[in-house]
């Protein structure tokens, strides 16, 4: 019969003189901190105030700076996150070839001017010729990439997040100066979470 050769090799749940967690990389034992959904990221932390968008929440952070409450203890989290995905237009092959064009233009100028510094000649046609170049390599790497995707995605889009709520959390040990500076505040009242 053989015998584990390290302490954690021979941890099992429940055991006596291990609590209840293996030991961590220091060989202390290493509990998982908080609501147990990750690592801990710091002091306990209490929402003083949900607001339906960013400039609100914003302007509630602003207002305590502003009455020199410590707001390197505060933090704005957007919840219900959606990712949001517009539309810009319809993509060609003409088209992402002159959007490659542009891109290989930009590439080439600063190839262009790179060499250019190092030209004893004319480092003007340098730098043309590096523009003109790019845009080519550019125009024809921007269609055949269009034209590799056989039509499954014919057009251009950003993508972006977008939060439902923002709330203004602070350390717990702030809190109730916290409510009580916003208290004072002109603002619509916000819904209050409890933490």
């Amino acid at each position: 019969m053989t015998t584990p050769s390290s302490s954690t090799s021979a941890w099992r749940p429940g055991m006596p003189g291990g609590d209840t967690f293996p030991s961590g990389p220091a060989g202390h034992p290493s509990p998982p901190s908080g609501d147990g959904s990750g690592p801990g990221l710091g002091p306990p932390t209490v929402t003083i105030g949900s607001y339906p968008d960013y400039p609100s929440a914003q302007r509630v952070v602003d207002y305590l700076a502003d009455n020199r409450f410590p707001v390197e203890h505060t933090a704005i989290v957007g919840t219900n996150l959606t990712l949001v995905e517009t539309v810009l237009g319809r993509m060609t092959t003409g088209r992402a070839a002159l959007v490659g064009a542009g891109s290989g233009a930009w590439f080439g100028l600063f190839i262009g001017l790179l060499f250019g510094i190092f030209t004893a000649g004319n480092w003007i046609a340098v730098v043309l010729a590096g523009l003109v170049i790019g845009a080519i390599w550019g125009a024809v790497f921007g269609a055949v990439t269009h034209a590799m995707t056989g039509g499954r995605r014919d057009f251009t889009s950003a993508s972006s997040l977008r939060a439902g709520q923002y709330a203004v959390i602070v350390d717990q040990q702030y809190a109730e100066q916290a409510r009580q500076l916003l208290g004072r505040m002109h603002m619509p009242a916000p819904e209050h979470q409890r933490g």
